[in-house]
């Protein structure tokens, strides 16, 4: 039969509802005892008052809000950093948003929230811009450069971040009378070959197709979807950009 230590003893006591003074009594160890051991207890379980730890689905198996998560990333693959100054004890995410897109902004601190359900976004303002921040000790377990989640959600993000929508135009000649088209276009810039690849399979994953122009000297490639139907997808998955 197993015999239970003086701390088994003590935390089953503690949580049958003793208190720690009588725990203490009852078993005969200092008062201090007690209290680390019920303090060792509460830790183990997650249940110390006060600050929380911060959620992370690698380090404690939290759960994932995949379409949020995937969103998040493709704006921090786009536009995004993670910040750790010596001075400060914690990470922060910033996800850089013009003024002019407020639909995207409020898009990207919503994701926040629901990829950190126990921390606080907050937004901070610049010339034109605000930043969307938060802090938090694992940001780079959930940023490294691929992760998880709906691919439409990822590439929902990474348009919003480097991306855009235009309508596009171009002239026909028929029966000698010049005619002007427009339809409308997708455009990603970028200048980061890893990224570029990343949008680009995420392209191929949900059937849209693609055209990538030669990189420029600044090493800029453009990444163009302009067939009718792609066109139509990308709509589809993306939405309006406000």
């Amino acid at each position: 039969m197993h015999e239970f230590t003086g701390r088994e003893q003590a935390v089953r006591l503690i949580r049958g509802g003793a208190g720690t003074a009588e725990t203490a009594r009852r078993l005969r160890v200092p008062v201090g005892t007690v209290s680390w051991w019920k303090h060792r207890d509460l830790a183990e379980r997650g249940e110390l008052p006060g600050r929380k730890r911060s959620p992370c689905a690698h380090c404690y198996g939290d759960d994932l809000n995949p379409p949020a998560y995937s969103y998040l990333l493709g704006l921090y693959l786009g536009d995004g950093h993670i910040s750790h100054p010596k001075q400060h004890r914690t990470a922060s995410l910033f996800i850089p948003c013009d003024d002019n897109w407020p639909g995207i902004m409020d898009a990207a601190e919503t994701a926040m929230r629901q990829v950190f359900p126990t921390l606080t976004p907050c937004r901070v303002r610049r010339p034109g811009a605000h930043n969307i921040k938060v802090y938090s000790k694992h940001l780079t377990c959930y940023f490294p450069q691929h992760g998880p989640g709906k691919k439409h959600e990822r590439l929902r993000g990474l348009i919003h971040s480097d991306g855009c929508r235009i309508t596009n135009w171009a002239t026909r000649t028929v029966g000698g009378v010049t005619k002007r088209y427009e339809y409308p276009r997708y455009f990603f810039t970028n200048t980061s070959t890893d990224i570029i690849g990343l949008f680009t399979a995420t392209l191929d994953a949900v059937g849209v197709r693609w055209k990538a122009s030669i990189p420029r000297p600044t090493g800029q490639v453009n990444i163009s979807v302009a067939r009718k139907d792609s066109v139509a997808l990308m709509d589809a998955h993306i939405g309006p950009k406000y």
